[in-house]
């Protein structure tokens, strides 16, 4: 089903992660075939571009098409300039590895991209979500897929606040779908809470992309990566693509989940450079809240971060940042909101209760980074001037009750059972 292995305390050499990639990928898979590359943008931590040279190596001699589609979900397009840097290329090294490959983002916000391969109904979403939903749903996917005989998940495995853990199949939704599904799987993962998803393998909404998943007729391999460094895995898994998905989550659930005793009073997350808005600088948050004590305080900072969102600020400066019961009990309120907006509005101000008109969440979160005091005072979030944050005082002070997490949100951080 697989090729592959990995270990939480070992790292791949180069030798061994195209060993893998060639026994996973033999020649009679994609000898004479059109086979598109799904990849991750530039907010995800992996070794992308020593995994795009050994694709040069290994498939492009002998795949009669190898082109590259960046599954954006609903990022911003990347510039050609940008995609050639997030796979290590210049424009001559392009053409001697991978001449006439085509590099795309997926254009979820371009209807004409678009084509619905199906309906997940009524009944099956009350099944997969347990009875919380009960309405179908429609599921699209960029039309492109069909133009190849074969698709390449390539992308990295990490606990996730809406899927669980990311990779697999979530490279097609929402990495490729179109809005209906998209918002339908977030707000889905929102009602269950962040809380009781992130980390966990089988969750309603990884069940929700499985059977989507049934509905592309293209055969697919999977190629998941368990990240220990920007350069370098701790494990590779090649084939089948639940198999692989499955063995890449085993291996991130030991090496991206930090397990303390207590939880804080105080937590400071520096945000990663890769996270330029607060739509994925959210990811400190989600990685952060179970180890914030009752009534703390999660702090997310980062200079660099100057705006909530490009594609979804305007909307989330009329809805703000609020607890899921907020929203669930004045849906009619909110109803005509997209459901991926709530449910990053939710995942951002983490868990709480809404009584009587009043809201009352877990902790209280606060940005220090380039959103003014004004902006983050209108979308209900805290602010502090990250001229005044100096690290050193959060340092090495967890016997305190203050916890510092540099270049956080991807590695979860949880309270020991």
């Amino acid at each position: 089903m697989i090729v592959g292995h990995g270990a939480a305390d070992k790292q791949l050499a180069e030798h061994e992660v195209l060993d893998i990639l060639a026994r996973g990928l033999p020649p009679e898979t994609v000898a004479g075939k059109r086979v598109l590359v799904l990849t991750p943008d530039a907010t995800r931590t992996c070794p992308l571009p020593l995994m795009i040279r050994g694709l040069a190596r290994i498939v492009a001699p002998l795949a009669a098409q190898l082109d590259f589609m960046v599954a954006l979900g609903t990022h911003q397009p990347m510039a050609h300039d940008d995609i050639l840097a997030l796979y290590g290329l210049t424009p001559a090294s392009k053409e001697a590895l991978l001449p006439g490959a085509r590099l795309m983002n997926h254009r979820w916000d371009l209807p004409d991209t678009l084509t619905v391969i199906g309906r997940l109904e009524a009944d099956e979403i009350a099944e997969i979500s347990g009875g919380l939903f009960h309405q179908g749903v429609d599921v699209s996917v960029n039309r492109h897929i069909f133009d190849y005989d074969l698709i390449l998940i390539l992308g990295p495995v990490f606990p996730h606040e809406v899927a669980g853990f990311s990779g697999g199949d979530k490279y097609l939704f929402p990495g490729i779908a179109g809005g209906n599904f998209l918002h339908f799987t977030h707000w889905l993962g929102a009602v269950v809470s962040c809380w009781d998803t992130i980390g966990i393998k089988q969750t309603p909404v990884r069940a929700a992309l499985t059977r989507a998943a049934r509905l592309v007729s293209v055969p697919r391999l999977c190629v998941s990566m368990v990240v220990r460094s920007k350069t370098a895995l701790a494990g590779l898994f090649v084939g089948d693509t639940q198999a692989s998905w499955s063995a890449a989550a085993d291996l991130s659930a030991q090496l991206h989940i930090v397990y303390k005793d207590k939880p804080f009073q105080t937590v400071l997350g520096t945000a990663s450079p890769m996270y330029d808005e607060l739509w994925v600088a959210g990811k400190v948050m989600y990685k952060l809240e179970p180890v914030v004590a009752d009534g703390g305080t999660l702090i997310i900072y980062g200079k660099h971060i100057n705006r909530v969102s490009d594609t979804w600020g305007e909307q989330i400066a009329r809805v703000g940042y609020h607890t899921r019961d907020y929203f669930l009990k004045r849906m009619d309120q909110f109803r005509d909101f997209p459901g991926g907006v709530l449910a990053h509005s939710t995942h951002v101000r983490g868990l709480g209760i809404f009584e009587n008109g009043v809201e009352t969440p877990r902790i209280d979160v606060v940005l220090a980074t380039s959103i003014s005091k004004a902006q983050c005072r209108a979308i209900n979030l805290g602010y502090m001037d990250p001229d005044a944050v100096h690290l050193d005082d959060y340092r090495n002070r967890e016997d305190k009750g203050i916890l510092l997490v540099e270049n956080a949100g991807e590695i979860l951080h949880r309270l020991k059972p």
